[in-house]
């Protein structure tokens, strides 16, 4: 029985034309201990490079912080519900996806980005960097699937809507 895993760009696993990156969640797991080690350790332990954090107030960068998380969040179950709920079985062009093509991905960056805030650790900007090469790196490789899958379908819908800064309006 073949596994019926999604993409984040909205391909079911049993469609998929090639596979998902090797070890692609294992990477996932690695990034996200190195990402809150650092941020843990850096924030409240080490304090080596959280000195802007004594410019902006607390509240203030909590405030920013859940608000980012949140937006993060959002897009995630956005995205979640229209992979896994809706169940689709072509190319997803509507809902989030007429907006930006990786609005999980893109979620989860954000995500971590509101942690780093949270603090304001510069130190935590190195494993933050980490974690949005990992998901560049795994989109570009699921675009490739689908422009094998979906040929100029995929390549118009490229073209169309921005792979990380989404569209206000979908045209």
């Amino acid at each position: 029985m073949e596994s019926q895993r999604l993409s984040s760009s909205g391909m079911r696993g049993s469609e998929h034309v090639g596979s998902e990156i090797r070890y692609s969640h294992l990477l996932q797991i690695l990034c996200m201990i190195f990402f809150y080690s650092i941020w843990i350790l850096d924030s409240f332990a080490l304090k080596t490079s959280t000195f802007l954090a004594e410019l902006v107030p607390l509240p203030i960068r909590l405030a920013c912080s859940i608000s980012i998380i949140a937006v993060g969040s959002i897009l995630i179950s956005k995205a979640h519900r229209k992979l896994f709920e809706e169940k689709p079985s072509d190319l997803i062009t509507d809902g989030i996806f007429a907006h930006v093509r990786h609005p999980m991905y893109l979620g989860i960056i954000i995500v971590y980005l509101g942690w780093l805030i949270s603090t304001l650790s510069l130190l935590t900007l190195i494993p933050w960097i980490a974690v949005v090469a990992l998901y560049s790196k795994m989109a570009d490789h699921e675009e490739k699937q689908l422009e094998q899958k979906f040929g100029s379908r995929y390549a118009e819908y490229r073209k169309r809507v921005p792979k990380w800064i989404p569209k206000l309006k979908p045209s």
